[in-house]
């Protein structure tokens, strides 16, 4: 007897799945396409976007290798840059920004260069070692002429200990102090600095040497 309650328990919710089939199967359906194709279109996108990464990517060392031709093509390098600034996102983006700051102030561009330096320091999501070290070039290329008082809150951002870029931000917050006459605490920045162990050799060499240049 209960394996005849059995098997019309059994009949019942083999009833009961295909009631449920029939209300829902389409639903079911178009659930089951959607996730293909939610995955192919995923598969897809991954698929351009690595293209269109690489297409960057290209673009960049093409600008690359026109800087380091010989005689160097800056016309083509100039242009390659800025496709990559325009198209492009992220590091390559910010790198192409460097990049070509560098070439325009290599051509007397100051301008040109420091509007693109202070861009990138300002921009937001860029990588902060990026920003901070436009935000470097930028003033650096300041030191002659621009206002003391602006360049020097600008350093102290990055003249904290921890701050990667703090031996070059006290090289050049020691510039800045000869340019407004304040000899004495240029030298002291760079005794400080000549004493720095934790700064590059060749940076530790160049504070000493203008030191002894500064003299008494």
């Amino acid at each position: 007897m209960s394996d005849i309650f059995q098997e019309v328990e059994e009949e019942l919710r083999a009833e009961r799945a295909r009631s449920v089939l029939r209300r829902y199967g389409g639903w079911f359906g178009l659930a089951a396409v959607l996730v293909i194709l939610g995955t192919g279109a995923y598969e897809f996108w991954s698929w351009r976007w690595e293209k269109y990464q690489s297409r960057i990517a290209t673009r960049y060392l093409d600008g690359i290798e026109a800087m380091a031709a010989k005689p160097r093509d800056t016309a083509r390098a100039r242009a390659d840059f800025t496709d990559v600034i325009k198209k492009g996102s992220g590091a390559y983006a910010a790198l192409a920004t460097l990049q070509l700051a560098a070439l325009e102030a290599d051509q007397g561009h100051a301008r040109e260069a420091i509007a693109l330096w202070d861009g990138l320091a300002a921009r937001p999501g860029v990588d902060p070692l990026l920003a901070k070290l436009a935000a470097l070039l930028s003033v650096s290329h300041q030191l002659d002429e621009g206002d003391p008082a602006f360049l020097a809150a600008r350093l102290a951002e990055l003249r904290k200990p921890d701050d990667p870029y703090r031996p070059l931000a006290e090289e050049a917050a020691a510039l800045l102090a000869l340019r407004q006459g304040k000899k004495d605490e240029a030298k002291k920045i760079l005794a400080d600095l000549g004493n720095d162990f934790t700064a590059p050799p060749g940076l530790r060499q160049r504070a000493a040497a203008l030191s002894v240049e500064i003299g008494e």
